[in-house]
């Protein structure tokens, strides 16, 4: 498998675009179950509480003295050695004059007593008593303890209506919300409360430039009404996903102090009609008393796509919350001060309305950044961290083209987590490159190989490597590991010298030759192919279709543009057939050249590989033995081949490229019949 960072969105095939974030709400009460089962633990802690007062109060328990038995009670009266006596019904407590130990519990001596009377004349026990001249005292279970078993009879009872009550309230209050449901759900945070500010957003210096003249115009309003000018009324924030647009709204809200509101585009949105656009008017009403202040509306597309184009026709509960959207912003006064940002990874599928100046006065694209800019986002986020004597920041920007601000603080984050899991107090530079390693490629699996699968997979690898380092133009090779990733038995990583912007014809032939670099290594080196070259003739398929669809690089089929959208949106036209806009003949055509294209790398990676097969040999024999080669020991294997004979071999290939069908066609048939069905 060959791994190619991707760089930007309207590059060639493998480059992610931006998804959609929706949120859906379940956790009402409708869907929690009935009220009783929501609040069981209450009702049994109601139950339990007045037994557990009952067992520590009672006046009658067993804390009031050691349990003796009746026949050692009359034998320490007859001893004289109880001061008093109180009898109950069928019971008798009282004190010893002497600690006597008990023989009913093992307990240590007790002064106090209390004994259980057995059914005999109870003149008999009164007769003993008074003849050993005890102090006699009549209770009654019943007398002083009234008060506590009334409480104890009916405060479980009145505990329960209590908790009834109060639970019936609660349900009362729960149904009463379903006429809260147009209020509005975002979060606001009050000035002083943001605390981020431009300080913390790195890689974007463009887009803080267009942001600084908006806080400019939130602190200083009246240096530009003297002249005329007004505030604009929205912002749009537009890039690809991780690249700060939330951050940047809320730098923009710390640096001038004021209140924020945030909420996402998909929160308007509830199954009743009717609440998005009630929502709307909730969140511009808060706005407009607490101005001046930004609001913040993310994953602007949840709600702002297209009306009128979807299924199910257009009178939905969507396009109201748009409509509402529409009129609140319309109805800005300048003289408050309420700028409202969003944020948007697809403008494409925006409606036209929501775009316009009046509405959305700037768009501020928020791209990816460049080397210099990763630079200082690594810079942002290792702010605080023990970093290691060789950490090199630019070297790791060097590493991640393609990546976005969440990508290098994900990175920044498994790079602590492995330093600390290795015991280390100190993140080093190994720690940072493993961590790349592991995003980018995969964790490793602990996969027992057979050699001869081995052996298949270190030509296959070697192969992309080898076409890679001798093709001109090409990207540097990182690394090439046979070491199992993610989903693959092998991987070869390919990183730029710096990032890319323009694609070149030649490059992207080149890219198309390292691509089929693994299954011609198959076929020179073990005789027979394999289907580990799935998804590498996957990417160079696309690849190739793309040059001569998309971007003109076919001299067969001219300088037409026949691409469509590959993603389908509610907001656009959408067909239950796949549409296009050129007929049969053109459609074979296109097959045609995509076939002839990929047949002539094919034979020139074959030219190439046959012509330094000990190189590649030399390559296999090393992953064999140490799974992983970086790209200085490639370089130093491949260190003395004259780059006159590859030179040589690419003209021949640019030759029959510029030659005529036939020969296109004699290429492609020897290289389709190595292609497994």
């Amino acid at each position: 498998m060959m791994q190619q960072p991707d760089r930007r969105n309207d590059g060639p095939p493998g480059f992610p675009r931006g998804n959609e974030n929706q949120q859906n709400n379940t956790n009402t009460p409708a869907n929690r179950g009935p009220w009783w089962r929501r609040n069981l633990p209450w009702l049994l802690l109601l139950l339990v509480i007045p037994w557990v007062i009952f067992l520590i109060w009672n006046p009658n328990s067993s804390n009031s003295g050691e349990q003796v038995s009746y026949s050692q009670f009359i034998s320490q009266v007859q001893a004289g050695n109880v001061a008093s006596v109180t009898i109950t019904d069928n019971s008798a407590s009282g004190t010893f004059k002497k600690a006597v130990q008990s023989d009913v519990s093992s307990g240590q001596p007790n002064t106090k007593f209390t004994t259980t009377i057995p059914n005999l004349p109870s003149d008999q026990t009164m007769k003993i008593l008074q003849d050993n001249k005890v102090k006699t005292v009549g209770g009654s279970s019943n007398g002083s303890n009234f008060l506590f078993g009334l409480l104890f009879q009916y405060g479980p009872v009145l505990l329960l209506i209590i908790g009834i009550l109060w639970l019936s309230r609660r349900a009362t209050a729960a149904q009463g919300n379903i006429f809260s449901f147009g209020q509005s759900r975002a979060r606001m945070y009050m000035g002083g409360k943001t605390k981020t500010t431009f300080a913390d957003v790195a890689g974007v210096d463009e887009s803080k430039v267009d942001l600084e003249e908006v806080v400019d115009f939130l602190k200083n309003p009246q240096r530009y009404s003297r002249l005329g000018g007004k505030l604009p009324k929205g912002i749009l924030l537009v890039g690809p996903p991780g690249t700060g647009k939330t951050l940047l709204a809320k730098a923009v809200a710390g640096e001038a102090d004021v209140p924020f509101f945030s909420m996402s585009g998909s929160e308007f949105v509830e199954m009743l009609v009717g609440v998005g656009a009630s929502r709307v008017r909730d969140l511009f009403d808060r706005a407009k008393k607490a101005s001046p202040c930004i609001i913040f509306i993310d994953e602007l597309d949840a709600v702002g796509r297209q009306r009128g184009a979807g299924l199910g026709g257009g009178n939905d509960e969507r396009e109201q919350t748009l409509n509402q959207i529409l009129v609140e912003m319309d109805g800005f006064d300048p003289r408050q001060a309420t700028i409202v940002i969003a944020a948007t990874n697809r403008p494409d599928v925006l409606d036209p309305a929501l775009m316009r100046p009046g509405r959305f006065d700037r768009q501020v694209v928020v791209d990816r950044p460049d080397r210099n800019g990763r630079q200082a986002i690594f810079g942002v986020h290792t702010r605080g961290m023990p970093l290691g004597p060789d950490i090199n920041l630019d070297v790791l920007a060097r590493a991640t083209p393609g990546m976005v601000g969440a990508d290098i603080a994900n990175i920044c984050n498994e790079a602590a987590l492995l330093a600390a899991r290795r015991n280390k107090d100190l993140i080093d530079m190994r720690d940072f490159e493993d961590a790349i390693d592991r995003i980018m490629m995969g964790a490793q699996r602990p996969l027992l190989l057979p050699p001869e699968e081995r052996r298949v997979i270190a030509y296959h690898e070697g192969g992309h490597a080898l076409v890679a380092l001798l093709t001109p133009g090409s990207d540097s090779v990182h690394k090439v590991t046979i070491v199992p990733r993610g989903q693959a038995l092998g991987v070869t990583q390919i990183m730029p010298l710096d990032d890319r912007h323009n694609y070149p014809r030649s490059y992207l032939l080149g890219r198309i030759a390292v691509g089929l670099g693994g299954r011609v290594a198959e076929q020179i080196a073990i005789g027979e192919i394999t289907t580990g070259a799935e998804n590498d003739l996957q990417n160079v398929t696309n690849l190739a279709r793309e040059m001569v669809t998309r971007w003109g690089m076919s001299s067969r089929i001219g300088t037409v543009f026949f691409g469509r959208d590959r993603e389908v949106f509610l907001g656009r036209e959408m067909s239950l057939g796949q549409q296009r806009d050129y007929s049969e003949e053109t459609a074979a055509a296109i097959d045609e050249e995509v076939q002839r294209i990929i047949g002539e790398r094919y034979s020139y990676v074959e030219k190439l590989l046959g012509m330094y097969r000990p190189l590649l040999d030399e390559i296999a024999k090393r992953l064999l033995e140490k799974e992983v080669l970086d790209e200085p020991e490639l370089r130093a294997i491949v260190g003395n081949v004259p780059p006159a004979d590859v030179v040589r071999l690419l003209e021949e290939s640019e030759a029959l490229s510029s030659d005529g069908a036939a020969s296109a066609t004699t290429s492609v048939g020897g290289a389709t019949t190595m292609q497994p069905a």
